[in-house]
């Protein structure tokens, strides 16, 4: 395994891997990040306590996109970015492409995809794929697929509610201008993709996890096997563990 690929996993805690794997920038980015959640706690529970309008919760947000998220207010940023039809609160760019629409809500609004409507449009003139939306505290990353589907949620994350400080980082840190560049924000699009059902039954079927499963079976029970006893656990997994509607 890429052990790029893993470091979700070893900064949540839930996969070991040598310090020395976790590659600088990614080191760097994350220190950063998490600085920057902290400095910005304060001011964030300020906006919210007094119920700040959305152009003073711009401007805490332009200074959380720079100071943590790493992306140059003069370089990567286009405030007011017009389309066709609309205006979005922010282009981000990666050079020189805009690669996600940002729209900025007032620190205390609830959020959801109904807000994300003028930028939906902009976004298909545009064929930008990815959608942000945040009222300071919430952070949300959409993807937009082609075609008329919904945008799908693809990261939620609330830095002033409760839970572990840490894992909070570990999620934000995809919308890094350094893990968006490195395809990170990317990579877990697809992971989310895979979990869904079809894929997840897919890959429950696969060889590798039949096999993984015979082997368990047998050290449960004893048994030494005998010829067929894949297919037994093949037939067993679709017949008595997956829905019907996504055996294949």
């Amino acid at each position: 395994m890429d052990p790029e690929e893993t470091q979700v996993l070893t900064w949540t805690g839930e996969f070991s891997a040598p310090e020395d794997a976790v590659p600088q920038w990614e080191a760097d980015t994350r220190s950063r990040l998490a600085s920057a959640i902290e400095s910005f706690t304060k001011p964030l529970n300020d906006l919210l306590s007094r119920d700040a309008n959305e152009g003073d919760t711009r401007i805490l947000v332009t200074d959380f996109l720079g100071d943590g998220l790493g992306y140059s207010k003069y370089d990567d940023l286009t405030t007011e970015y017009q389309t066709k039809g609309e205006s979005v609160d922010y282009g981000l760019k990666i050079g020189d492409s805009v690669f996600a629409f940002l729209e900025v809500k007032r620190s205390g609004q609830n959020l959801g995809s109904r807000n994300l409507r003028p930028a939906r449009a902009s976004a298909a003139q545009e064929k930008v794929e990815w959608l942000l939306l945040t009222n300071g505290g919430v952070w949300q990353a959409y993807h937009l697929e082609s075609g008329d589907a919904a945008p799908e949620l693809i990261l939620d994350v609330d830095l002033l509610g409760e839970g572990d400080p840490a894992a909070k980082a570990d999620a934000l840190f995809h919308l890094s201008k350094e893990a968006v560049e490195q395809g990170r924000l990317e990579h877990l699009r697809k992971w989310r993709e895979a979990l869904k059902g079809g894929p997840l039954a897919e890959a429950v079927q696969s060889a590798s996890v039949v096999e993984a499963i015979r082997a368990e079976v047998r050290r449960r029970t004893g048994h030494y096997g005998h010829v067929g006893d894949s297919w037994d656990v093949l037939r067993a997994l679709r017949e008595e563990v997956l829905p019907k509607g996504l055996v294949s």
